[in-house]
């Protein structure tokens, strides 16, 4: 199977309807609605987490839930419900979904937080009460040949919000920036697009982070190079110690990305992913390094561990 052959699978995979909770009204995709004058759509005022489960189990919540309301401060945003709260809602979702109860059930899971309805003016007081969304798919992990024979990306023009604009560290709803850029790499007919942040260094993917790999360490750039802190990068770190890989941040440009070792990207639902080639230049040997495969092992071992004891979504 070619790789554009399985992108095409993969999307059509991923496009399965899903089941959507706004405001706690569960209904099918095609039946789902939010006010055109919720801010989120007027002014993309608002923010998101997407998880997944492992055995049915949702993976890092808490984590995932500290970086909402983190997101969610720097907009001066209320998130109207309790973490509990939001735990209750999409698992109801997920249920409704017919999803959670297998590991062949797995569920994509986005829950959007946004400013709420009001009037046209940027005034937040307009917006008495938030919204909140929550999207529930079956998870579609990669096609296996995609870990297998590593990906091609594509080192973007379009530069990293500075942080001083729509700050990176926020996980917006507002993804204009990160559109933008993937486009670019879409057109390239890559999987994904690296983005350099105002200073020229390395920052971030465009719906990843990533690492390089030199010399048996795994370096990525810092989080004060403008990138989104992912949570599935925090667990590398963690996942490099037990496997006595070590793991840094450093800042990177263009040269050390092109005379890497090996390359890989992560997120949460693509795991680790081996990129083999940036552009038209071979990463490394061109195939997934030791280093690469071995994180990659250790990082499923570890989440499917986490997960295994905990009672499944039911």
């Amino acid at each position: 199977m070619s790789f554009v052959t399985s992108q095409i699978l993969l999307y059509a995979q991923r496009s399965m309807p899903a089941i959507v909770n706004v405001n706690g009204r569960i209904s099918d995709q095609a039946h789902a609605a939010i006010s055109v004058f919720d801010h989120g759509f007027l002014y993309g005022e608002g923010v998101y987490e997407t998880l997944r489960t492992y055995n049915g189990q949702p993976f890092l919540f808490d984590r995932h839930m500290r970086r909402l309301r983190t997101s969610a401060g720097m907009l001066a945003l209320s998130v109207p419900l309790t973490d509990g709260e939001i735990d209750a809602r999409f698992r109801d979702t997920v249920r409704a979904a017919g999803l959670g109860d297998g590991p062949d059930r797995e569920a994509y899971i986005r829950i959007l937080v946004t400013r709420g309805i009001g009037e046209l003016t940027y005034d937040p007081a307009a917006c008495p009460t938030p919204s909140v969304v929550v999207i529930v798919k079956p998870n579609v992990d990669p096609a296996p040949e995609v870990f297998e024979r590593g990906v091609k990306v594509t080192l973007v023009s379009t530069v990293r919000n500075h942080p001083g604009s729509v700050n990176p560290l926020i996980k917006s709803n507002n993804l204009i920036n990160n559109a933008l850029a993937m486009q670019e790499a879409f057109r390239q007919g890559s999987f994904e697009g690296i983005m350099r942040n105002y200073r020229g260094e390395l920052a971030e993917c465009t719906q990843s982070n990533f690492f390089i790999v030199r010399d048996g360490v795994a370096l990525t750039p810092p989080i004060d190079a403008g990138l989104l802190p992912g949570i599935t990068r925090a667990f590398v770190f963690e996942v490099g110690a037990e496997a006595d890989i070590d793991v840094r941040e450093a800042v990177l440009k263009d040269a050390d990305l092109f005379g890497a070792d090996e390359c890989f990207l992560t997120s949460t639902t693509r795991e680790i992913v081996p990129i083999v080639q940036v552009d038209d230049r071979k990463i490394g040997s061109g195939v997934p390094g030791r280093v690469t495969q071995t994180l990659l092992n250790a990082f499923r071992a570890k989440a499917r561990a986490l997960s295994i004891h905990q009672p499944a979504i039911s």
